[in-house]
């Protein structure tokens, strides 16, 4: 092959890949379009409009509908089996549970925040969005129901009428049964484990091609949502993202810096002043995958001991997110059932929380704000129609939004190992108070003291 025809694959190659930045915008220019066209139609009664408004957005939401009950699946199946790759011996034991205990513990508080600051500004409100109002009254009973009614609920009266008939929650505890029972097996489930996987990545790699009709689908539902409910649609918009934007400040800027200075002995100015850099790139990025190599080095600039971080940063990345698996689950759930004029009672509450702090942990290594909010509403027992259609409008302001998440998420990452290194006794406080090492603008950290080249940062960032 020709060097032309090299460097025109390369164009074409660059062309087909998907640019978030370039996502993000053509979602965000998809908002404004339909709001316009939906003005519009409102505006002239042109019910053809309307019509061509609501076929896409309905079309989008049909998509997502059919991915979300095994995506569920197999997600809680693989994270519960993937938890075999923890051990190592006692101490591996040790801090590997201290770990996932402080992991639980700030994602407690983290959820309770996202519950109080989600029932405090009601992001939602004002907007009943009835696609199917008889299902809407069942969930609305249910959530006054017991927990006896919630335990008769849970199990199915066979497998293929759970996922048939949509019962969202028997899917979870399904899954969770049958990860449990994988994990007891070992190596007797491999095989079945690996085909779990296998459908996961399949389910993943669907949704990713429909999550790119995202701006069309925006365009339709925001276009159909204006026309239908007028200017009032927005005012829930802005309260979802004012609500998580403002969750997440109070555990990135309240919750973490206490941690930090009672439990670590760690001035969250120092924190700050040696993590801000990744934090900046983490809310630029909107990916804790891509920070990875500067959140290790971060912790490490902090006195957490390098084998201990290259443990609990790739741990934490996929596994501690307060940003998405906690707060916003809390507060999308919260919007949606706003949205839907769905009352939550305690059951409902509690069950936020519960899945908040096992669902991270459950989900190891596939965590992710759609997983997260899909499994907390799954969990409620909302049906997929309206999980569907509720996280297929909140997608419409996502981009907006994953960036303060993501910046809390990475934050978490580094908190977290930092307190458990100090309750260790692990913490270095000669480094700790030393200036901080430059971190590459190529994601690869200078560490001349640890005598190890930058060269093998990026090993890590493919991990």
């Amino acid at each position: 092959m020709s060097e032309t025809q090299v460097a025109s694959s390369r164009r074409r190659g660059s062309f087909l890949r998907f640019n978030p930045k370039v996502f993000a915008l053509a979602v965000i220019a998809s908002l404004l379009l339909g709001a316009l066209l939906g003005w519009v139609a409102d505006s002239t009664g042109a019910e053809w409009l309307v019509t061509t408004l609501d076929t896409v957005g309905s079309t989008f939401t049909k998509l997502l509908t059919f991915t979300v009950l095994p995506l569920i699946f197999t997600a809680i199946v693989v994270g519960i089996t993937s938890l075999r790759t923890i051990g190592g011996g006692r101490t591996a034991a040790r801090l590997g549970g201290k770990t996932a205990l402080w992991f639980a513990l700030t994602s407690l508080v983290s959820v309770l925040i996202g519950i109080g600051v989600a029932s405090l500004l009601r992001p939602g409100q004002g907007v009943d969005i009835t696609p199917d109002q008889q299902r809407v009254d069942e969930v609305s009973e249910m959530s006054g129901g017991s927990w006896l009614d919630l335990v008769q609920g849970l199990v199915p009266e066979h497998l293929v009428g759970a996922f048939a008939e949509g019962e969202t929650l028997q899917v979870v505890f399904v899954s969770l049964l049958v990860g449990a029972a994988a994990y007891s097996l070992g190596d007797k489930a491999k095989p079945f484990v690996e085909f779990n996987k296998a459908v996961f990545e399949i389910i993943q790699r669907v949704l990713g091609w429909i999550i790119r009709l995202a701006p069309l689908g925006t365009l339709g539902l925001i276009g159909n949502a204006v026309a239908t409910y007028g200017n009032e649609f927005f005012t829930p918009l802005l309260k979802l993202t004012g609500a998580t934007y403002l969750g997440c400040a109070l555990v990135l800027f309240g919750l973490y810096p206490l941690l930090l200075w009672f439990v670590a002995r760690v001035s969250p100015a120092r924190f700050f002043g040696k993590a801000w850099t990744v934090l900046q790139f983490a809310f630029v990025s909107r990916s804790s995958g891509a920070s990875l190599p500067l959140s290790r080095q971060a912790a490490v600039n902090l006195g957490v001991d390098r084998s201990y971080a290259s443990f609990a940063v790739p741990l934490a990345t996929t596994t501690k997110m307060d940003g998405c698996a906690a707060v916003y689950p809390a507060v999308g759930s919260l919007f949606i059932a706003n949205l839907f004029g769905i009352e939550m009672g305690l059951v409902q509450y509690l069950t936020i929380v519960a899945v908040a702090v096992f669902g991270a942990i459950a989900t190891a290594g596939v965590t992710g704000w759609f997983t997260m909010l899909t499994l907390t509403v799954g969990a409620l027992d909302f049906p997929p129609a309206i999980i569907a259609t509720g996280i297929a409008i909140a997608y419409a302001v996502d981009p907006i939004m994953d960036m303060m998440r993501t910046m809390t998420n990475v934050a978490g990452q580094i908190t977290v190992p930092t307190v458990v290194a100090r309750t260790e006794g692990i913490l270095d406080d000669e480094v700790l108070n030393a200036p901080s090492s430059p971190l590459l603008v190529d994601g690869s950290p200078e560490d001349p003291e640890a005598g190890q080249s930058s060269r093998e940062e990026p090993v890590l960032a493919k991990a």
